[in-house]
């Protein structure tokens, strides 16, 4: 089994070598879904203008920008620099810092997303109980994860996720490869360590309610919103 710190550790270098093509390979090893995945949760955020919104585990700023789109002022904040430095290139006001000890204050914002997170913490639920510390009461939270589709598509995600996710991403190059290798034992950790009903167990642990969850593509994608009471 695959430790939180090793895959943190991993995925740090990882984005490290592929931050300059983030995005358009994103996109294209996910099929077209993770713009798709990013869009809903966003777009179900209550999210005002004005309003302040930090956006977790930020990357290069995708999500970030949708939300600037809906008149939110915006914190992206990743711990890759490599990252960040895309983000802000684009236009992102960012803060380079760890999910698990955030530079602000109690109740700072008004709503949060993270993408893709979890996977990486040492200690999830302390993650978590940090991201709704930020957040002010009646605040949102949303988040985007990969799934794992259930039923017949089960067997078809394993193929994917294990050879011909990393045979696609050596097309884009050695560095991708290696992304590419590293996905499906990564989503597998974090179902491992939160089956069934886990996540939606863990974010009602950090204080937060009125939990949602889709599961869209089949299932190879992951969505959730709750508010903070």
């Amino acid at each position: 089994m695959v430790s939180p710190g090793a895959l943190k550790s991993t995925a740090q270098d990882i984005f490290a070598s592929i931050a300059h093509s983030y995005e358009r390979w994103s996109r294209l090893l996910s099929l077209g879904q993770d713009p798709r995945w990013r869009a809903k949760m966003v777009g179900r955020l209550a999210v005002t203008e004005g309003g302040r919104v930090l956006d977790v585990a930020a990357g290069t700023g995708l999500v970030t920008r949708l939300l600037e789109a809906r008149g939110a002022r915006v914190i992206a904040l990743d711990q890759s620099a490599a990252m960040l430095r895309q983000a802000r290139v684009r236009g992102a006001t960012a803060v380079l810092a760890a999910a698990e000890l955030l530079p602000f204050a109690d109740a700072t914002f008004d709503a949060l997303s993270l993408t893709y997170l979890l996977r990486y913490l040492d200690d999830p639920a302390a993650g978590m109980r940090e991201l709704v510390r930020v957040l002010r009461p009646g605040g949102t939270i949303g988040m985007v994860e990969f799934g794992r589709p259930r039923g017949m598509w089960r067997p078809l995600w394993v193929v994917y996720t294990r050879l011909l996710l990393p045979a696609a991403g050596a097309l884009a190059g050695p560095e991708w490869r290696k992304t590419g290798s590293f996905l499906g034992p990564s989503i597998d950790a974090l179902y491992r360590r939160y089956p069934g009903e886990g996540l939606t167990g863990l974010w009602r642990e950090a204080g937060l309610v009125a939990i949602e969850v889709e599961r869209p593509s089949l299932g190879g994608g992951l969505v959730m919103w709750a508010r903070k009471p």
